[in-house]
């Protein structure tokens, strides 16, 4: 596949539909994959923090999750970039392991959100298999145990980022799961707990400011989105 460079992060140039092709490749390849979704804020937070951009640039699909990147790879005249959410993949996810018997972990979240958030994916999909979940800690390494035991085909991480993008990184091979991703808040927007922006608004870019009115404590995670648009409109200056 070929990759795209934004700020020095690479990002594959896919669409959905093939998203879920080469996922269903690495599950029965049975190797270990991580899959990473990178928004504008991962960009900056890599620019100084080298080991997460070595985790970003070094996953086995690396998707373009936020227009701020889609947005960036139109400006600098780059390939057209696709937008793929994390929680719209997660869905996709559970639809693939319902049709075909995939086993599922989910890692992380507040304590009860992970069992919310299986509870309505079931509603939906009801032949999915879930293996095992739990809040879990990234420091508690009996964790690894647990999910080996289980032996998922799919692990769903909810630490944050970068937390759970480093996590999975460092423990991949011990893992082993074939399809390994940080998921953020999916589950909390899964589990109904955090309410998702309007699919219109969604799909005009502007989630981002839904979830700033209703969360306004957010305001400094978001001013990385005004730090990302500067950055690319300087680099682009310099072309």
């Amino acid at each position: 596949m070929a990759k795209i460079s934004i700020l020095g992060i690479k990002i594959d140039k896919i669409d959905f539909k093939k998203t879920i092709l080469v996922i269903s490749e690495f599950i029965k390849s049975k190797r270990p994959h991580q899959i990473v979704t990178v928004n504008p804020e991962f960009v900056m937070q890599a620019k100084k923090d080298k080991e997460f951009k070595n985790v970003l640039n070094h996953a086995d699909l690396s998707l373009a999750d936020g227009m701020g990147i889609v947005w960036a790879a139109k400006i600098l005249k780059k390939p057209a970039l696709s937008r793929i959410s994390g929680t719209d993949l997660v869905y996709a996810l559970a639809k693939l392991s319902s049709q075909n018997g995939y086993k599922i972990y989910l890692l992380g979240a507040q304590e009860g959100i992970a069992a919310r958030a299986i509870s309505n994916l079931k509603k939906k999909y009801r032949k999915l298999k879930v293996v095992g979940f739990e809040a879990g800690s990234p420091y508690d390494l009996s964790t690894i145990s647990r999910i080996k035991k289980a032996h998922p085909d799919i692990l769903l991480v909810a630490f944050g980022a970068p937390k759970q993008e480093k996590w999975i990184y460092k423990y991949k091979n011990s893992l082993g799961v074939p399809v390994m991703m940080g998921v953020g808040g999916a589950f909390d927007f899964i589990a109904e707990k955090v309410k998702r922006a309007p699919e219109k608004i969604r799909q005009a870019g502007f989630e981002w400011f839904y979830r700033l009115y209703k969360e306004p404590w957010r305001y400094k995670r978001q001013l990385s989105l005004i730090k990302f648009a500067v950055n690319i409109l300087t680099q682009k200056t310099k072309k």
